[in-house]
């Protein structure tokens, strides 16, 4: 294929889908509204086509179209053809369409922890779907779980058989995901999103997997992501979309080294380089209105803010701290766990420092026990010269203000009943700051404005807003207490590439008007270089490595280091 021009490789190889022509529209106020317009592409047999673009591009809802799980009487296909097969899926009902869903056309959705079912084994529901599309029954459907656990590469199939999803880590669960959706050896696999959230070194393994499975059993994929990076590692082909239009498609090759569009451009460039150090991030914004910022910070400038910094105090001291936990077992034989194992680091006012590693290296476990939020079991934590450690209930509460956190998920830390200015404001109010809610109102108001939200965003309720307007939200809600310290509990993970590029422009932005210092804490090796001063390298609870960002990322001294940088989409 790779040496055909397109266009020939189409006239030889016969099509798996074509979608032609599709619009999908959507009912407010008893008004249908267009939503997908005059989607058109294919998929060749044996073929990778990635799909890209941001939320709300109608990414998702193409491929639920192509499943047939528009929800009903809200949505609908109101022009165009979706053919598989040369069975024109537009036209089947529901029981027609059962046949084909599972069996014949596979699906991989983006959360697999809310697409499992929790209170079922895993085991039982890879069978479930084998038993309604094949005659396996008994001996032989386990014997075929366990073959397909041993085909997605999971750790003891005989094991992972009887746990239930919560008790598996990210990239197990989507690897039961995988197995649900290859069971019946489908035609055309469709994964939406299936590595967004998943550390850089398992979203390389899940890639790899799904490239494995491709050239196994000859299937076809349609691989949908927001991040271009990932589509270049997968796709032979990309179709990028943008409000609801696919705006260029092409060989993925093409379409990286010489796009046409403008938004595709936009898409390339939000992403942090690992080439230089960028003064600001490019947004799709920047592009569409051709207010682009370029500069770059020279290693000169670099080196005497890093000298001023660290020529101070630490504002943070973490000396040898450890943390246990108390893992299943019997009642009277609890295994002890250890997250943390003598961990020491400082934090230097005006600093922000990158932390990385791998799910469950201990980052988030460190960051709640620098919050206080979790008790370390051995160690010390000195603030200003303050061990946080032994202070009391009362003595910590008053710091509380000082030590702030940014969620990864600003939606469920923010209270779906109160207005977006009740939940700015509660923690001024529990800190006792200015005299009255007139006051406390205004100070809202400005840190709206300071945020990038209008003044009705007051007013308004979380779900009224985007994920990246929701992210805002929950910064100025931090930044109300105007703390000295804020951790960033991977609290950009889950934007799309532009959005993300906005609200890392805001932090540091914010970081200058406020002087904040930064804990940053990622499993992005690419936005923790972008971001940070120096870097912590974390793996099985120990700091694996620590140094200066930039001479980190260029000369990483541990082997796992050098692993999780080579794992950066490029």
């Amino acid at each position: 294929m790779s040496t055909l021009p397109y266009q020939v490789y189409i006239l030889i190889m016969s099509k798996v889908i074509e979608v032609s022509n599709v619009q999908v529209a959507f009912k407010k106020d008893g008004e249908w509204n267009t939503i997908l317009h005059d989607s058109s592409f294919e998929v060749l047999e044996n073929e990778i086509v990635g799909i890209v673009g941001e939320s709300g591009s109608g990414k998702s809802i193409t491929s639920l179209a192509i499943m047939g799980l528009l929800p009903k009487g809200v949505a609908r296909i109101s022009q165009g053809s979706i053919l598989f097969k040369d069975i024109e899926l537009v036209e089947l009902n529901e029981k027609a369409f059962r046949q084909i869903r599972g069996k014949e056309i596979g699906m991989i959705f983006q959360e697999p922890m809310s697409s499992l079912n929790p209170s079922m084994r895993c085991g039982a529901q890879v069978e479930e779907i084998l038993r309604e599309h094949t005659a396996l029954r008994r001996v032989g459907l386990k014997q075929e779980v366990l073959n397909l656990f041993g085909k997605v590469k999971l750790p003891n199939p005989d094991v992972i058989y009887k746990k239930y999803p919560h008790e598996l880590s990210g990239g197990q669960k989507q690897r039961v995901m995988i197995a649900i959706a290859i069971a019946c050896k489908p035609k055309l696999l469709i994964a939406d999103e299936p590595t967004t959230a998943l550390d850089v070194t398992v979203q390389e393994e899940i890639i790899l997997l799904l490239k494995e499975l491709q050239q196994e059993t000859k299937m076809s994929i349609i691989f949908i992501t927001h991040d271009l990076s990932l589509i270049s590692k997968i796709a032979k082909r990309v179709v990028v979309m943008y409000k609801g239009e696919i705006v260029e498609q092409g060989l993925t090759e093409d379409i990286f080294n010489n796009p046409i569009e403008l938004y595709t451009q936009a898409l390339i460039k939000s992403r942090p380089t690992m080439e230089y150090r960028q003064r600001r991030l490019s947004t799709v914004g920047d592009f569409m209105n051709n207010t682009i910022e370029l500069g770059v910070i020279e290693p000169e400038e670099r080196d005497a803010r890093l000298k001023t910094i660290y020529a101070t105090e630490p504002l943070l001291r973490v000396l040898n701290v450890e943390k246990e936990y108390l893992s299943s077992g019997t009642w009277f034989s609890k295994k002890r766990f250890k997250a943390l194992k003598g961990v020491s680091l400082n934090i230097y006012e005006g600093e922000t420092l990158g932390l990385v590693g791998e799910s469950g290296c201990g980052k988030s476990t460190l960051g709640n026990v620098i919050l206080q939020l979790d008790k370390a079991t051995r160690g010390h934590i000195f603030y200003r010269g303050v061990d946080l450690t032994l202070l009391d209930k009362k003595t910590l509460r008053g710091l509380r203000k000082e030590i702030q956190i940014i969620f990864q998920d600003p939606y469920s830390s923010l209270n779906p009943k109160m207005t977006v200015g009740e939940s700015i404001m509660e923690p001024m109010i529990v800190h006792k700051m200015y005299f009255s809610n007139m006051e406390r109102k205004e100070k809202v108001l400005d840190l709206l404005n300071a945020v990038g939200l209008d003044k009705a965003s007051f007013k308004k309720y979380p779900h009224e807003f985007s994920g990246g307007q929701r992210q805002r939200v929950g910064i100025a809600r931090t930044i109300a207490l105007q703390p000295k310290l804020i951790i960033c509990d991977e609290s950009v993970s889950a934007l799309d590439i532009s959005v993300q590029a906005q609200v890392l422009n805001l932090l540091n932005d914010l970081k200058d008007q406020f002087d904040f210092t930064y804990l940053f804490i990622s499993h992005d090796l690419a936005v923790v270089k972008y971001m940070s001063d120096s870097v912590v390298v974390m793996r099985n609870g120990l700091i694996e490595e620590f140094g200066e960002a930039d001479s980190l990322y260029e000369n990483p001294k541990t082997n796992y280091t050098k692993k999780l940088i080579a794992s950066i989409p490029k």
